[in-house]
């Protein structure tokens, strides 16, 4: 499903971290599930979805790729990027550029973030 230049995620999908960890390999053996349900709560949609374990000094890759996640709806995301850190920062960008930051989210402990 497409409307105007962007693709719309489904509530079900799940995206797969290891495809944007780059250098992860494996998965952490340390058994944390580092799953999180990241919920679209504005009225905008996000056309961007970054997350990069507090330790590194840039964004990862975009999470969505060339979908978006519509007002409302939302995705599970495996943030296990091989580093065995629980400690992210996630970046939600919107389509009219504004920018949502959640700093030291714990991807070992909590399940859910919802942008807002």
């Amino acid at each position: 499903m497409t409307k105007g230049k962007y693709r719309m995620i489904g509530a079900a999908i799940i995206v797969a971290a290891a495809s944007w960890a780059g250098s992860a390999s494996a998965a952490c053996s340390d058994g944390r599930d580092r799953n999180v349900t990241i919920v679209n709560g504005t009225s905008t949609t996000v056309r961007e979805l970054y997350g990069s374990n507090v330790s590194r000094s840039s964004w990862e890759e975009d999470v969505l790729g060339a979908n978006v996640l519509a007002s409302g709806q939302q995705v599970r995301v495996n943030w296990d990027d091989n580093s065995c850190q629980c400690l992210f920062d996630f970046k939600a960008v919107l389509v009219n550029g504004t920018e949502i930051i959640r700093r030291r989210f714990n991807v070992c402990t909590e399940s859910t973030w919802t942008v807002n």
